[in-house]
């Protein structure tokens, strides 16, 4: 059964409207731990649009569970992970233009930067992923870079109806099995939410479901312990029953 990282920068985007200091992501953290979260997922951006330095560092010494980082591929970002020394990095593609990640990172055209990026973070004890397309060739240049991880896009299967739907869970599914033989460990994210969570939970291999924004939006109307739990359930009703 995959475990639930829950993706609390979304909080911080509600506290950055007003520039204050509250709702606070820090305590959403604890508050998400309480309920059953499995690590805490926070993306760094360099523009600084929600999660600000001072949430990370915070985090890194009251996260009892696991920390994973996400980052842009920076100078600014290695040096920052390698001080803060998050359990895990996930490597982004990042634009200032976008609402959110539009995809994965082209981990092959910046391969031999993100084998030095790699070498670096690992050298300092901080596992990494990279936020890949479901691709062979990305899968691929993630290997070669020597990450731990790749965690799959989820996106074009998120926003997919029907049988297009179906062709992008299946993708998902050779993905997941291809970077296993590779000697990935394989996680999965973005767009996931309450009505399409399942299907990627019951893929092989998966090991971590990284969800923000479905569980932030839930959170407005029944709680963020609620909406935790809510999506933890969905999660271990799609498991095998001699996993549940």
């Amino acid at each position: 059964m995959p475990r639930l990282h829950v993706n609390i920068d979304h909080v911080a985007t509600v506290r950055q409207a007003r520039r204050d200091t509250q709702p606070d992501p820090v305590l959403a953290a604890g508050i998400a731990e309480l309920a059953g979260a499995n690590g805490i997922t926070v993306h760094l951006r360099e523009d600084r649009r929600h999660i600000q330095d001072r949430d990370v560092r915070i985090l890194r010494d009251t996260v009892k569970t696991l920390l994973n980082l996400e980052m842009a591929l920076t100078d600014e970002m290695i040096e920052h992970a390698i001080q803060v020394k998050p359990d895990q990095v996930c490597v982004v593609p990042e634009s200032r233009e976008e609402l959110t990640t539009e995809g994965g990172l082209d981990a092959d055209g910046c391969l031999d930067h993100l084998s030095d990026t790699i070498a670096q973070l690992k050298a300092a004890g901080i596992e990494v992923s990279v936020f890949i397309d479901p691709e062979p060739n990305a899968i691929e240049a993630a290997a070669k870079a020597g990450a731990d991880y790749v965690e799959l896009h989820t996106g074009s299967y998120a926003n997919a109806k029907g049988q297009n739907r179906d062709n992008e869970l299946k993708r998902l599914e050779t993905s997941a099995h291809y970077a296993h033989e590779l000697g990935l460990r394989v996680n999965a994210g973005h767009g996931l939410d309450y009505e399409n969570v399942m299907p990627i939970a019951q893929l092989p291999h998966i090991e971590e479901l990284n969800i923000g924004y479905a569980i932030i939006a839930r959170s407005i109307y029944v709680g963020l312990d609620q909406a935790v739990r809510e999506m933890q359930d969905r999660i271990l009703s799609a498991a095998p029953p001699d996993e549940a």
